[in-house]
């Protein structure tokens, strides 16, 4: 799951907290992201009434600069965009507010603006941005330890927000200026994409094409008539464990845990944990920029770490794997009300299914019936079914798969409402 859809913060999601903060800011709101994430930013942004304008679908990403100038293409030449990541924490609405309506301001006078946070520490997991006044004088990649000392005591650097503020227009003038390769590829992939009425979908073939590159190197870098608001409020891009215990609360010991069951710690301090079903993690904090690099060692060792987690969330609703075993593999299924998994058949596994709250709308070859709650059903390999909920409340069933092969790809799929090729 993305860090921007984990409802950690009074049940919300990073995502829903980006929509409320700037839902009076805006008089319409479009969401760039991957086509596996559309249902789950969909149904996020409907559980607080936020209305989406747009919804542009990335098959693959290729970094901020295309997917900012995919968006851009899609308005307006003369209207004003205010991006914004959405797995970003920002506290101090007023003075949000106050950055957001001068940066308007600036970008009225077409320049290219970003939002610089004012530093509280010597951090070096954030990029700066080196300013005199309003005006950017050089950005700076993320520093070392000493490096971020100094800029902290000149008093004029600040942290890259990753937030930008300009007309539609002038930020894809200075894209085809400065990094033309990627601002015609991103045309192209805009002019093969599918358009629905709220929906924009962009075409695999296009999509590769197009160069990966961040807006910073691809425009703000290089550009002349760019300019930094720079932000008195409370900003996080929660880039790690650390930054995410210094939200959260801890144990007196400054421990951070995060697990379904109880985790007792005795005579240890300052400790990350962080157990699932599929991995443990516990680290001192100051090592969780580390990370990165432990996850890329497991991958090249060939690490026993599953492809598919145990928890699986679908547009349909989600799934837990509760056991498996050689031949077999259990799962818990909630199907949202109104929703249905595609029409399909399974060459390697049969299925059980036992109802636990809900009914089931079963379809099973050219037969259609309903399995109620304590009520089962059975599903031969090969066979052509789907399982769907026509009811009000959410449907739960017990899976139990059997069979010489219990993957996920052991799936054809004949008809899918979410435009899926395959069930991951």
């Amino acid at each position: 799951m993305p860090k921007q859809f984990l409802k950690l913060f009074d049940d919300r999601s990073l995502f829903q907290l980006t929509l409320s903060r700037n839902e009076k800011l805006c008089t319409e709101r479009m969401v760039v992201t991957g086509t596996e994430h559309y249902f789950l930013a969909k149904d996020q942004a409907g559980e607080i009434g936020v209305p989406i304008g747009k919804y542009l679908l990335e098959p693959i990403g290729r970094n901020t600069a295309p997917a900012i100038a995919l968006g851009c293409m899609a308005l307006p030449e003369d209207r004003i965009v205010l991006v914004t990541p959405s797995d970003h924490l920002i506290r101090g609405q007023e003075a949000y507010e106050e950055a957001v309506a001068r940066a308007v301001e600036l970008a009225q006078e077409e320049r290219l603006v970003t939002f610089g946070i004012s530093p509280s520490r010597p951090e070096t997991g954030y990029g700066y941005i080196e300013a005199l006044g309003e005006r950017v004088l050089k950005f700076h990649e993320k520093p070392d330890l000493a490096t971020a000392n100094a800029y902290l005591n000149a008093g004029n650097y600040l942290w890259n927000s990753g937030i930008f503020c300009f007309r539609a227009g002038t930020y894809l003038e200075a894209l085809a200026r400065y990094a033309s390769e990627i601002y015609e590829a991103s045309r192209y992939a805009y002019q093969k994409a599918v358009v629905e009425e709220g929906l924009i979908r962009i075409p695999m073939e296009a999509m590769e094409r197009i160069p990966a590159e961040s807006i910073d190197y691809a425009v703000m870098e290089r550009a002349s008539n760019v300019a930094v608001v720079p932000g008195e409020f409370s900003w996080s891009d929660l880039g790690s464990f650390e930054a995410l215990a210094e939200e959260l609360s801890t144990d007196e010991a400054g421990n951070l845990v995060f697990s379904e069951k109880h985790v007792e710690l005795l005579d240890v301090e300052d400790l990350i944990v962080a157990d699932t079903d599929d991995a443990l993690l516990i680290a001192r904090k100051g090592s969780g920029q580390k990370l990165k690099e432990a996850v890329a060692r497991l991958k090249a060792e060939g690490s026993s770490l599953p492809e598919v987690h145990t928890l699986g969330h679908r547009p349909w609703g989600q799934f837990k794997v509760l056991d498996e075993g050689e031949g077999y593999k259990i799962k818990r299924i909630e199907v949202k009300p109104g929703a249905r998994l595609s029409l399909q058949k399974h060459y390697h596994r049969n299925e059980h299914w036992v109802v636990l709250g809900g009914s089931a709308t079963v379809t099973v070859g050219d037969r259609t019936y309903i399995v109620n709650p304590n009520e089962s059903t059975y599903i031969k390999a090969g066979e052509v079914h789907r399982l769907e909920n026509r009811g009000k409340l959410p449907l739960v069933i017990i899976e139990v798969q059997v069979g010489e092969y219990t993957g996920e790809d052991d799936i054809v799929r004949l008809e899918d409402d979410y435009q899926r090729k395959k069930d991951v």
